[in-house]
């Protein structure tokens, strides 16, 4: 229940044991209590203050986390701003995902779930973007019970143990679903993961009502890889040579060869994939290879978030550090932004 103003009002067993708790001494004498008595009476009433506690989700929620079964419209703006604010040189990126995102939250009756393909060189701000869209959804994050993450070449490292891995994903996919509808699957390193392994999960991504008495239509699948960074580059070598900015590269002139080069991949995770060859992949997300003044963005942003003071020529200093390609115009950082941290630590005595 909530009041007329202000948040969610306690139970009423929570706000009468609060009372006995604050209420001051009576002056005067007093007949005795047995101690029993008093605790018993205090038991009873903590007992029905935790049953109206728990009867309120709202407030249960606000304590402990909860599978969220309602997008609160209160994370879209962070979502927004935290993608202007810390990702740099991306502007497909942060127009795609919030729209996509956002969307798929605000849609009561969507008819599968949002799977979302991320593509680019290593560096330029895909796994920071997964980060992003988990804690838009929970305030833990990617540590949240709700969010489950796979490295390939951790948890797929053996080519002769696939099918095993196919019943594993199928169960821990089936079994977090189960419990929590809006479950976040992160999948990172696709582009090294055994070709045929994700086609396991294709029904969870397909367009079915339920499975087994399981609906997935809630669920968030996100993959992230290196393959299609060459074609990618490529377009956005192209658009540079031809005197136009990356600003004007739009997605449509990108992702239709980004999945077919993708599917073609020997090297992909998503070799001849279903989930590609089935359109289960809602949107390829290419992140454009980062230019020298995104170097020192990610730079200057990452000595602020330590509390030092930002010195300039340290700062030009870490930007010219790196190494650039193509090797004649040396335009983008070949590591993107991964290493700054590590250079921040050589350079400010933290």
């Amino acid at each position: 229940m909530t009041g007329r103003r202000g948040g969610p009002r306690a139970a009423p067993g929570l706000e009468l044991l609060l009372l006995l708790l604050l209420l001051p001494p009576l002056p005067g004498p007093v007949g005795a209590v047995e101690p029993i008595s008093l605790g018993l009476a205090l038991a009873g009433a903590a007992a029905s203050a935790l049953t109206g506690f728990i009867s309120y989700p709202r407030l249960y929620c606000y304590f402990r986390e909860c599978c969220l079964q309602r997008h609160d419209p209160n994370r879209e703006g962070a979502l927004q701003e935290n993608l202007d604010r810390k990702l740099f040189g991306q502007h497909l990126v942060s127009k795609v995902i919030v729209k996509a995102v956002k969307g798929f939250l605000n849609n009561e009756n969507a008819k599968k779930p949002l799977a979302l393909s991320l593509h680019g060189w290593t560096g330029t701000g895909k796994n920071f973007v997964s980060k992003i869209i988990a804690e838009s959804i929970y305030k833990n994050g990617l540590k949240s019970k709700y969010v489950h993450q796979f490295v390939a070449t951790l948890h797929f490292p053996h080519a002769q143990d696939i099918n095993t891995y196919k019943d594993q994903l199928q169960s821990w996919i089936r079994g977090n679903v189960s419990i929590c509808p809006r479950s976040i699957f992160i999948f990172d390193e696709m582009d090294k993961m055994h070709a045929g392994l994700i086609d396991s999960i294709k029904p969870f991504l397909d367009y079915y009502e339920l499975l087994d008495g399981v609906s997935y239509r809630k669920a968030i699948f996100i993959f992230l890889s290196n393959a299609g960074a060459e074609k990618i580059t490529e377009l956005a070598l192209d658009f540079w040579r031809n005197g136009r900015t990356r600003e004007d590269i739009e997605l449509t002139d990108i992702q239709n060869a980004l999945s077919v080069s993708v599917f073609n991949n020997k090297n992909s995770g998503f070799w001849h994939s279903t989930l590609i060859d089935k359109n289960l992949i809602d949107y390829f997300v290419p992140f454009l290879p980062l230019e020298y003044k995104h170097v020192k963005m990610c730079v200057r942003v990452e000595i602020q978030s330590r509390g030092y003071s930002v010195d300039e020529d340290i700062l030009t200093r870490i930007a010219d550090e790196m190494t650039y390609f193509p090797r004649e115009e040396r335009i983008y950082s070949d590591k993107g932004c991964k290493t700054v941290d590590a250079k921040l630590d050589y350079y400010y005595d933290f």
